[in-house]
């Protein structure tokens, strides 16, 4: 009510709010910010927040760090690393998470180019890439791009592995931990097609 002693909206509009605000509960229900309170008031149709939706209200950049998590796409992952980096990543162990994804793609060009544990790190990727004679390299394509997957990998292992093989490195933004895990899987992809090749 305004101090006049009148509605703050007019009143043929109430089926609208109804309507809005209905949609809005049913809106944080499905994003999981919301659920039925624990006890007989949720039979009622009670409403209560859900741990993600305490930290969405309480947290700093809470409400976009949900979204974040819940808008990445664990289908789209190589299924060698899907599980792992995408349970890290929901937990916030985003270290983990890119190391554990580098580390699965070192040990799938090992296998996937016959060579052995003594082989490792961006000189496991130069030798498996090697644009003359690496057991992975396309030699259908010309040397420029040959010379471009051995960079490609022998980079990403150094930029995105090494760091958590040889300091303790952290990584405090989400989304820049996602990136890095969508371009393990990327890796991980090209070294399958080259198994079939």
């Amino acid at each position: 009510m305004t101090a006049e002693g009148q509605h703050a909206y007019p009143h043929h509009k109430q089926a609208q709010v109804d309507a809005l605000v209905g949609e809005t509960w049913e809106l944080l229900r499905r994003a999981g910010m919301i659920h039925p309170a624990p006890d007989t008031n949720g039979q009622k149709g009670w409403m209560v927040l859900s741990r993600d939706g305490e930290e969405a209200i309480n947290g700093p950049d809470g409400y976009d760090r949900i979204r974040a998590l819940r808008s990445f796409p664990k289908e789209l992952l190589h299924p060698a690393i899907a599980k792992e980096a995408w349970a890290a990543l929901q937990r916030g162990d985003f270290a983990t998470a890119v190391r554990d994804a580098f580390t699965t793609v070192e040990i799938h060009v090992r296998e996937a180019a016959g060579l052995t544990v003594d082989d490792y790190g961006t000189d496991l990727m130069r030798k498996a890439f090697h644009e003359k004679n690496g057991p992975l390299s396309d030699q259908n394509l010309p040397q420029a791009e040959r010379e471009g997957y051995a960079h490609l990998f022998a980079g990403a292992i150094g930029a995105f592995k090494n760091p958590h093989s040889h300091r303790k490195a952290t990584i405090d933004d989400l989304r820049e931990a996602q990136r890095q895990v969508l371009q393990a899987s990327h890796l991980l992809y090209i070294v399958d097609a080259r198994r079939k090749a």
